[in-house]
C-alpha cells in the first residue's frame, strides 16, 4: 500500500509538473519565429522592405508589392506560427502574376522585430498594418485580408469588422483550442490557454466573401476544421478543397484561378 500511495503521488506531482511547464512555456510550442524554411528560393517579383510602425518600440518589418493602389485592389497577408518573410517567397512568386498589390507583414517577435507574440499583440500588429494602408489611401473597401494558418485567426478577429473587400483563409483551424486537444488530450487546455484565436466562434460574424482554402493532407490542421469553418460561414462564400495538398499548400495554376476568380468576383 505504502509503494502504491508512494507511486501514485510520483504520477500525480510528474502531471502536475507538465501542467505548470506547459502553461509558462506555451508560447514558446505555439509562435516559431527562428523556424527557416523555403529560404533558397530565388525572388521574382519587385517589392520594397518598410516597417509599419505599431507604437514607438514596435516597428514591424514588411514587403511591399506595389502596382497601383488606385486601380487594384490590395491583399495583406498575415503568415503562420512559423519563419521569416523570406519563408513565402514561393507564394508572392505566384500572387505576384495577379492584377493586385500585396502587403506582407512579420508579428513581433518575427524577422528581427522587437516584441513578442502573443494573440492581442498579433491582433494590434495586423490593425497597424490596415492603419498604414489607409494612410496612404488605401482603402478598406479595397483591401482582402489573407491568413495563413495562425494568421487565419487574425485575418477572422480582423475580418468581423465587415468592410473590408473580402476575406482569404489558408490552411485554417476552428480554434487554439481545437488544435491543443488534438497534441495535448491529456490535459486540461481550455484552463490553461493564454491565446485561444476562436475563429469558429467569430466565423458567423463575418459578412463579406470569403474563400477558404485546404488540403485533405494537411498532418498540423485537420482539414476538418476548415470544412467546419466553411460550413459555418456566411454566403457569398467560396472554397479550394484538395485531396493532394498538405498544411504548407502548392500555389499552383488551379489555387491562383480561385484566387483570381474571387479577386475578381468581388
Amino acid at each position: 500500500m505504502k509503494y502504491l500511495y508512494l507511486i501514485l503521488s510520483s504520477v500525480i506531482i510528474a502531471y502536475i509538473s507538465v501542467i505548470i511547464f506547459i502553461y509558462f512555456y506555451q508560447r514558446n510550442l505555439l509562435y516559431h519565429p527562428s523556424e527557416n524554411n523555403y529560404q533558397n528560393d530565388k525572388i521574382q517579383f519587385i517589392y520594397e522592405e518598410i516597417f509599419i510602425k505599431v507604437n514607438e518600440k514596435i516597428h514591424l518589418k514588411s514587403w511591399i508589392i506595389k502596382k497601383d493602389f488606385k486601380k487594384f485592389k490590395t491583399l495583406v497577408i498575415f503568415h503562420g506560427n512559423a519563419g521569416h518573410l523570406s519563408n513565402r517567397i514561393y507564394k508572392l512568386n505566384e500572387l505576384y502574376k495577379l492584377d493586385i498589390n500585396i502587403l506582407l507583414i512579420s508579428w513581433r517577435g518575427f524577422s528581427g522585430n522587437k516584441g513578442s507574440p502573443t494573440e492581442n499583440n498579433l491582433y494590434e500588429d495586423a490593425k497597424a498594418s490596415i492603419k498604414w494602408l489607409n494612410e496612404v489611401g488605401v482603402t478598406n473597401n479595397q483591401i482582402i485580408l489573407y491568413g495563413e494558418s495562425l494568421g487565419s485567426g487574425v485575418a477572422v478577429e480582423l475580418g468581423k469588422e465587415n468592410n473590408f473587400n473580402g476575406i482569404i483563409l489558408e490552411s485554417p483551424f476552428t480554434s487554439i483550442e481545437n488544435s491543443a486537444k488534438i497534441y495535448y488530450p491529456y490535459l486540461p487546455v481550455k484552463l490553461l490557454l493564454k491565446d485561444r484565436y476562436d475563429s469558429i466562434s467569430k466565423i458567423k460574424t463575418i459578412n463579406i466573401p470569403i474563400l477558404i482554402m485546404h488540403g485533405k493532407k494537411d498532418d498540423v490542421i485537420p482539414f476538418s476544421m476548415g470544412k467546419e469553418l466553411f460550413e459555418k460561414a456566411n454566403s457569398p462564400k467560396y472554397s479550394y478543397f484538395t485531396t493532394d495538398d498538405d498544411h504548407m499548400m502548392e500555389f499552383n495554376s488551379s489555387l491562383l484561378k480561385k484566387i483570381k476568380d474571387f479577386i475578381e468576383k468581388n
